[in-house]
């Protein structure tokens, strides 16, 4: 009888203990509920009833501060806080703490609530390493971002705080091209201009090898003019002596290297442009095609007279040798440009100035032979009535255009002469900085 009596006692036991599981199950998922329906007087009396049920994840990991503070309410958040403000620092499932949730949100009475109630909330990152200011400048949140500068008070800690890229709140905003952002941190903030993130660039490197912009102008201003303060210099002694001992053979980027980008930029938009023209001017040449076959007239002796067959050109019939002369000049205009671009992606090192004057010469023989191209088409497509004029403007610009040409020759034959006489020694050598010529995939940026 004992036995039964103990077993009995054991069920019921396991049954009470089972019961007060399902009804703390049910009371979390009540106040996760309540959250998010906005239900102040029931999350109220929750907490009361039960206050650790603030501590309590859902499935996702979040508690119900995390819903709060993702929802934007501020009266939930409070009396959340106020029961337990460790919660700010918790993660969820997605790494991220109910601070991160309001910077990404832009919850911003809601972020000062929480720096309010935990001010150590600040120093917890995601998972991705980022802080709460990355976060309000990844989703472009300027007064979240403002409430959190004023709660950090000029710490330099976490304004220069890097994530996994290497990445400050400085770089994100240049690469974001939010000019406010950009203006705030640099007016209101001591954040380092001479940063340097994974990829050894500071955000002026990192803007001028973006994409271009029209913001691109006032971001690279704002930052100049920062970078050219006695206080930034200072800085950056400290940094660039820190960079020295672990990279002693990283020079200087010389400014060559932006020329030599720049140039590189504006061959490829040329060259683009000439391939499209010409090959256009390939299949629609000056008269255009014949519509319909046609079987010819035995005894004509004119050249339409002749036969010909549906889509061939109406200019190769009537005047094959100008024809000739149109698409051989076309042609080599079509393959100079499509080299230049071939060059240009094949990923080989054409960042030394020598492969530069090679593809700038292939241009200027792409440029000749698309300006004979028209030429040629100019003259044959004239009327017999004005032609004689046309002739006249056509010589004219024609050897104005070889006067061009003929001068940009001896130009550059004279550098090329003076280049050869200094480097045998003839001519003493010009005095030069270190130049380093890097071939990053993240220059090749029109």
């Amino acid at each position: 009888m004992e036995f039964l009596s103990l077993l009995h006692d054991d069920k019921q036991e396991e049954h009470h203990q089972k019961h007060h599981i399902e009804h703390q199950m049910f009371q979390e998922n009540t106040l996760h509920t309540a959250v998010l329906q906005g239900d102040f007087g029931l999350t109220k009396q929750l907490l009361t009833t039960n206050p650790e049920l603030s501590k309590s994840l859902d499935s996702n990991g979040s508690s119900a501060l995390h819903l709060a503070s993702a929802k934007g309410d501020l009266k939930i958040v409070k009396e959340l806080v106020s029961v337990n403000s460790s919660t700010c620092c918790v993660l969820d499932g997605d790494g991220r703490s109910p601070l991160h949730l309001a910077a990404i949100k832009g919850r911003t009475e809601v972020l000062g609530e929480l720096l309010r109630a935990e001010p150590g909330a600040t120093a917890v990152l995601t998972g991705g390493g980022e802080s709460c200011l990355h976060l309000c400048v990844k989703y472009n949140r300027l007064e979240a971002m403002k409430m959190a500068l004023q709660f950090l008070k000029r710490d330099d800690r976490l304004v220069d705080w890097k994530d996994e890229e290497g990445n400050t709140v400085l770089h994100l905003a240049v690469a974001k091209k939010q000019i406010e952002i950009v203006k705030y941190l640099l007016d209101n903030t001591t954040v380092q201009t001479y940063a340097r993130n994974a990829n050894g660039l500071t955000p002026l490197e990192l803007l001028l090898q973006s994409p271009g912009d029209l913001r691109d102008m006032e971001i690279k201003q704002h930052l100049e003019q920062r970078t050219s303060s006695r206080t930034e210099l200072k800085k950056s002694t400290t940094l660039d002596a820190d960079v020295s001992k672990t990279s002693k053979n990283h020079p200087k980027k010389h400014k060559h290297t932006d020329w030599l980008s720049r140039k590189r930029n504006a061959l490829m938009i040329v060259a683009s442009l000439l391939a499209s023209v010409a090959f256009q001017a390939g299949l629609s040449p000056p008269g255009g095609v014949w519509q319909n076959d046609f079987s010819g007239i035995a005894n004509g002796t004119s050249r339409i007279d002749r036969p010909h067959r549906a889509g061939k050109s109406v200019m190769a019939s009537t005047i094959p040798s100008k024809y000739g002369q149109y698409m051989v000049f076309n042609t080599i205009a079509f393959l100079a440009s499509l080299s230049i671009i071939l060059l240009q992606v094949s990923g080989l090192p054409m960042r030394r100035r020598r492969w530069m004057w090679t593809q700038m010469v292939i241009m200027w023989i792409a440029i000749t032979a698309q300006t004979l191209t028209y030429f040629i088409t100019l003259i044959n497509m004239t009327p017999k009535h004005v032609e004689g004029a046309v002739y006249h403007v056509a010589r004219t610009s024609f050897f104005i255009w070889l006067s061009l040409m003929g001068l940009v020759f001896v130009g550059n034959i004279t550098r090329c002469v003076l280049y050869l006489l200094r480097m045998h020694g003839y001519i003493e050598k010009k005095e030069r900085g270190i130049q380093v010529y890097e071939e990053d995939e993240d220059d090749d940026v029109l």
